[in-house]
């Protein structure tokens, strides 16, 4: 770190490259904590884990048991030693409570934000939005399947969607401000397991299904507007970042042709992709989890794959010339 100091001071080293070493070396160093325990209220594994986004202190979890529990990671309960630290449940919601989930609890999130709220999605085929202070369900929404993964927006400020990922191949929205269900995506051709919404712009979802495919929506429009392929791939390159004139153009042939007369297509409600595009597919498996990066410039998706976990990390800007609305905010883009 010293000798990368050094350069930069002299100027050898770029700002970018001694960020990114920086970046690389903190990576590379992390390890499990031997100072730090949570003791788990939980009897059976722990399928969820999210530390909200407004505080950065509180951890909920849930369980293949039902149950739920929140945890004050700042503050611990007691130390073992002087040295260990021992965070014990804040609370927990199981079978006793008669609002708990009847089967595993598949995600548990927070609300965006504001820690008074927190959102379950489980098996038992319920949404539930929770209380924190009062430990209680305030709305509920039954889904026709098993909920396999939910998400929310945290840059949202127009709308307060829950993406839910069902068994029934669909990808439902439900809005807390009514209650109801806004949105019906289709287009997976099994369960969705995975659902994570964009952190550069707030109406587009992202899903991942036991098909293997990746889909990218916009809620705004009818239809997913892209499938990732891992067939169409090449790892190490990067494409490059289109200007405005380019990506304006490459859009509007995108999102406003027309299919010729003769062309099969798929599905008649993803007008925007050809049949091909709409069997690719981004993992030989099932796709697991979807997690985007903070600044919205990655998307790291997990898969199985014949007993095997693997990962797959996706550069967006290589989507560009289909997805320009994620980079450019041009006065041309009709999605802005």
């Amino acid at each position: 770190m010293w000798k990368d100091l050094r350069q930069r001071e002299a100027g050898s080293l770029r700002p970018h490259s001694f960020s990114r070493r920086l970046f690389s070396g903190r990576v590379a160093a992390l390890e499990l904590s031997n100072r730090t325990d949570l003791l788990s209220p939980h009897l059976a594994s722990v399928n969820s884990l999210q530390i909200d986004s407004t505080e950065g202190r509180y951890l909920l979890s849930g369980a293949s048991d039902g149950s739920v529990a929140v945890f004050d990671i700042q503050c611990p309960t007691n130390y073992e030693g002087g040295i260990i630290a021992k965070h014990r449940k804040l609370f927990s919601i199981d079978k006793r409570n008669k609002d708990a989930h009847k089967f595993a609890v598949s995600s548990a999130i927070w609300y965006p934000i504001d820690t008074g709220l927190f959102i379950t999605a489980s098996f038992d085929r319920f949404v539930k939005v929770w209380d924190t202070n009062e430990t209680q369900v305030v709305m509920e929404f039954r889904m026709p399947g098993k909920v396999y993964g939910a998400a929310m927006s945290g840059i949202s400020t127009t709308h307060a969607l829950i993406a839910a990922g069902n068994a029934d191949t669909l990808v439902r929205l439900c809005d807390i401000s009514s209650g109801a269900f806004t949105h019906t995506l289709s287009g997976h051709r099994d369960g969705v397991m995975a659902v994570e919404w964009s952190n550069s712009n707030e109406f587009i979802l992202t899903s991942g299904g036991l098909d293997g495919s990746i889909r990218f929506w916009d809620i705004r429009r009818a239809g997913c507007f892209l499938v990732l392929d891992q067939s169409n791939s090449q790892l190490g390159r990067r494409a490059p970042l289109l200007n405005n004139s380019e990506s304006s153009v490459s859009q509007h042939a995108t999102s406003s042709s027309k299919p010729k007369k003769g062309k099969s297509l798929s599905n008649s409600k993803n007008l925007n992709i050809s049949s091909s595009q709409n069997r690719a597919i981004a993992h030989y498996g099932a796709v697991t989890g979807l997690r985007a990066t903070p600044d919205g410039m990655y998307l790291l998706s997990s898969g199985k794959y014949k007993k095997k976990l693997l990962f797959l990390i996706l550069y967006f800007r290589k989507i560009c010339k289909k997805a320009p609305l994620f980079f450019k905010n041009s006065k041309n883009n009709p999605y802005h």
